[in-house]
């Protein structure tokens, strides 16, 4: 799969998006009954509320897997070479794109009707999971936790039986991805009971911080490149 994303994350930045995506499932099922993240959810709700004969339900369900999966798309695009020959920056893009959208989002009233508020919401989420999907040297999930579940606890038992330090460093990563995950599921459920739509503005706001730090991080790689030319190719090209 190409991708817009040439460089792996820091656990720094993983841990954060993995709070981004823990939020933005709270906000949505707190909100309105559905996730922005978990489409696996959305489908088991799909079809409990079909075999319950809830058709209106039911085709709530499908909307955010729909903009979900145009969200992928989106991103597939951006990263295509002609389009990357005329976007310098895409992950820029796509990041900047997911915080105008979530800031949007923030601005409508709590009487909003819910397809104007998860489908952007999950258009969103699906650009931050199809940009972001390795943690230093391994692949994760900023939005699911599950499979970052699996992978902390069997590093941990191979760090625990084999002694492998590998795991260990593992097992310490993608622990954190999921605690993150977890305290962002947290307060975007308190935030959005207390603050109702306008919640999401603290995930948009997060996003501009990881956004910044991104942005640092490239330009100190790149000032690094331009005094090291053989490590010329280190440079991030998104």
């Amino acid at each position: 799969m190409i991708g817009i994303r040439t460089r792996n994350e820091s656990v720094g930045i993983g841990v954060l998006l993995a709070a981004v995506g823990g939020f933005l499932d709270a906000y949505t099922f707190v909100q309105h009954g559905v996730f922005a993240n978990a489409q696996t959810g959305n489908v088991v709700l799909f079809g409990v509320e079909t075999a319950s004969r809830h058709w209106h339900q039911a085709v709530l369900r499908l909307i955010p897997i729909a903009a979900f999966m145009v969200g992928v798309v989106a991103t597939e695009v951006l990263a295509r070479p002609r389009v990357r020959r005329q976007v310098r920056r895409p992950l820029r893009v796509a990041l900047g794109a997911e915080i105008v959208i979530l800031a949007g989002v923030a601005c409508l009233p709590d009487d909003a009707p819910a397809a104007l508020v998860t489908v952007p919401v999950a258009f969103a989420a699906s650009i931050q999971w199809s940009t972001f999907r390795m943690l230093v040297d391994a692949p994760y999930s900023t939005l699911l936790v599950t499979g970052n579940i699996r992978t902390a606890t069997a590093s941990a038992f191979q760090w625990v039986v084999g002694r492998d330090l590998t795991a260990k460093r593992h097992a310490r990563h993608f622990g954190a991805v999921v605690l993150a995950f977890a305290a962002g599921a947290l307060i975007g459920a308190i935030c959005t009971d207390n603050l109702g739509t306008t919640a999401v503005a603290v995930a948009s706001g997060l996003l501009v911080v990881i956004l910044v730090a991104l942005v640092y991080e490239t330009r100190q790689l790149e000032h690094h490149a331009a005094n090291t030319p053989v490590e010329a190719g280190a440079e991030e090209s998104a």
